[in-house]
């Protein structure tokens, strides 16, 4: 019986990579002499080949050269952080040959000729989608890790994997943490309070005291429909209600139905008078003139036309002051969301609704593919090719539990602000017969944007400025749509910046900004009780069911658990 030959070491690997380099790389200058050779050899195409095969010849003189294990600085790219990609020449080939692909594929993008900026920048969010599905990371066979996985579990990662791909492709989206860490209720949402109203179009939710004396203005909260509330009513150490009602704040939530069948004529029209009708039930409950209010994301674009719909029949007095998370209302800078609206995307949008509502799994499929990298391909590889077991976190259990929306509402929102901007036009929207104008609104704003924000872009965000004629006040935050928002002092993360002159443009802003380190929640509730410091005792119509209005069951409600 012949004995197995050894496996060669790296020097061995070395040396034969360098052979077939060196040859690779004697075709490599014999092409590039050609291609400068040929006619028309100065046009930009040519330019670009001749680049690209010039940088070729410098990655393989790279590549092909002995190096020692760990000579390379540490790889930044998640994807490639394990030593075989840097020590591996075979490995270390594959990935530069990756980014060298990458580069040239977006330069190609930068040099294309006669086309718009705005179709440009399409090109250049498509060719990054497709930079990041062809990662050979992504790759069973490119990938070293999956590799050595694969030999260590003979194979067993690949059936795990297999296992969970078919368990997504059943319920039609990607798991990204453990589906039984988290049950809102249980350990999300935990709040204590009550719902005291429910319609067919939302939950109103009272939050009991945490403290003797109260804010004599109540809080009501609007968040977005198209996820849960309770991204603010995370884990207790994590929820923004809790630590707001701790304040002593008294706060309500609205807790929005997830569509059906039944919302199929739902507008914006009717999320606008909702939230009309929220800040009058709180106001009668509790027997005061004027409420604060928030509105996070889609709910704070709609905050704003609720504002601007109270302002034009004279009863702008109801709201004391408005808070925008991460909200949009002037949509010229909208960001990458703008990349999925264009008459084809609105049709295939109308024909996944046959039923009057989109499931919201399309929704969440569509904001993973604004992140790729990390919501996508990052998940394919350590779920499906290494078969590793999920992680526990309570941010990506609520990314993954889908809102459906009314598609009718949908489709007008789509079009009406992200394709035509039409609610910083004063007059073009109505809302049930009365136009809307921002540049009315007095009320007194907070307004705050993350810097990393990819849905709600700051810069877009800053235009709120632009457009309330009343006080506002626009913080920075550090990260982006969702870290940046939900955000505890006590985590003692991130930063955020201030300008307490008059700057007329976020660039002047950041010019001339004030960073403080960590949360800027504290920063809101000084602003918050500027706008009215009267407390009452925490008693009566307080306590959620004391009033007039019952306690319809326990906090968080029906309507954030149903499906």
């Amino acid at each position: 019986m012949t004995d197995t030959p050894p496996a060669p070491d790296l020097k061995e690997l070395q040396h034969w990579t360098w052979l077939m380099g060196r040859t690779q790389q004697m075709m490599l200058e014999a092409g590039l002499d050609a291609a400068a050779a040929l006619p028309g050899a100065e046009t930009p195409a040519a330019r670009q080949v001749r680049d690209f095969w010039s940088d070729q010849l410098a990655l393989w003189d790279r590549v092909t050269k002995p190096r020692e294990p760990g000579e390379q600085p540490p790889e930044k790219d998640r994807r490639f952080s394990a030593d075989a990609w840097r020590d591996n020449p075979y490995f270390a080939w594959i990935r530069q040959s990756y980014a060298l692909m990458a580069d040239h594929l977006l330069r190609g993008v930068d040099r294309i000729e006669g086309v718009d900026e705005k179709t440009r920048t399409q090109l250049r969010f498509a060719a990054k989608g497709f930079i990041d599905a062809a990662s050979p990371s992504n790759f069973a066979f490119t990938n070293p890790e999956v590799i050595e996985r694969t030999v260590q579990t003979r194979g067993q990662n690949l059936i795990d994997g297999m296992q969970k791909m078919l368990t997504d492709i059943g319920k039609g989206q990607l798991t990204h943490t453990d589906p039984d860490a988290f049950e809102v209720g249980r350990n999300l949402a935990t709040t204590p309070g009550k719902v005291v109203k429910r319609t067919p179009l939302y939950e109103l939710i009272q939050y009991a005291p945490a403290t003797d004396t109260v804010l004599a203005t109540p809080l009501v909260i609007f968040p977005p429909w198209i996820n849960r509330f309770y991204i603010l009513d995370l884990t207790p150490e994590k929820s923004f209600i809790r630590w707001a009602v701790e304040q002593g704040v008294t706060v309500f939530m609205v807790s929005w139905k997830s569509a059906d069948a039944t919302m199929a004529d739902v507008t914006w029209d009717d999320y606008v008078a909702a939230q009309v009708e929220a800040v009058d039930t709180i106001r009668d409950l509790l027997g005061v003139p004027a409420v604060h209010a928030i509105g996070y994301c889609v709910a704070g674009t709609t905050l704003a036309a609720t504002l601007a719909w109270l302002t034009a029949k004279g009863e702008a007095d109801k709201v004391a002051s408005a808070t925008f998370f991460t909200a949009q209302v002037d949509f010229a800078q909208a960001g990458e969301l703008t990349h999925f609206v264009d008459d084809e995307q609105l049709k295939l949008v109308a024909a996944l609704s046959p039923e009057g509502f989109l499931d919201g799994r399309y929704m969440a499929a569509t904001f993973n593919l604004l992140r790729g990298r990390d919501l996508i391909w990052n998940y394919v590889t350590n779920n499906y090719l290494l078969g590793k077991d999920y992680t526990a976190f309570d941010l990506l259990h609520w990314n993954g539990d889908t809102t459906n929306l009314p598609a009718k509402w949908h489709l007008s929102y789509l079009t009406d602000l992200y394709r035509d901007n039409r609610l910083v036009e004063p007059g073009s929207l109505s809302i049930h017969g009365t136009p809307l104008d921002l540049t009315t609104v007095a009320t007194p704003s907070y307004i705050q944007a993350g810097r990393e924000d990819h849905i709600a872009p700051a810069g877009s965000v800053w235009k709120l400025t632009d457009h309330f004629r009343g006080p506002t006040r626009f913080v920075l935050a550090g990260s982006g749509h969702i870290a940046g928002v939900v955000n505890p002092p006590a985590a003692g993360k991130y930063q955020y910046w201030t300008n307490e002159g008059a700057p007329a443009s976020l660039d002047e802003f950041v010019a001339g900004a004030t960073e403080t380190k960590g949360s800027w929640w504290p920063d809101w509730i000084e602003w918050l009780r500027a706008h009215g410091a009267r407390t009452v005792a925490a008693t009566g119509a307080r306590i959620p069911g004391e009033g007039a209005l019952p306690g319809i069951e326990d906090a968080p409600g029906r309507y954030v658990k149903a499906r």
